[in-house]
């Protein structure tokens, strides 16, 4: 993909985050809030159905309305479905310039490499901390805990 974004013959620093954002809550909205605040354009990837049944997980909100919900945040410009994990494929398809990611994976063996990877395009990769206190595994277990009384 071309970048799709240019001011002129400027070119924009483009970003990208991506997840599966089940069950929207204030943790995604602070990472994308926070992305959108270091880059001009933020472009996110949804995670498809299909990948995170490879996972071994189910999403509660099938992809297309997850797609929909992420598209209307303000924060961010270009949605595109990720399926698959290979972040360092996205890249090439959409030659972004930095990576927002949650710090749960920083010092992580595989991004570390990613990193590496990464570095030699030119591309940084930015960690920014975990919301404390809240995540989509924790609303679904308590939703369970709700259910089943």
């Amino acid at each position: 993909m071309i970048n799709m974004f240019k001011r002129g013959d400027e070119k924009m620093l483009i970003g990208y985050t991506s997840g599966v954002y089940d069950l929207f809550h204030i943790g995604h909205l602070n990472l994308l809030k926070n992305a959108k605040g270091l880059c001009d354009k933020l472009i996110v990837g949804v995670t498809t159905d299909e990948l995170v049944s490879y996972k071994n997980k189910k999403a509660v909100i099938r992809h297309s309305e997850r797609m929909e919900i992420v598209r209307n945040i303000k924060h961010v410009d270009a949605v595109v479905p990720q399926n698959s994990m290979d972040k360092f494929e996205m890249w090439k398809r959409l030659k972004y310039d930095v990576m927002f990611v949650g710090d749960d994976w920083f010092e992580n063996d595989k991004w570390k490499e990613l990193d590496k990877k990464f570095k030699e395009v030119g591309v940084k990769i930015i960690y920014f901390p975990y919301t404390k206190g809240t995540s989509s595994s924790l609303i679904n277990k308590t939703l369970e805990k709700l259910r089943t009384k």
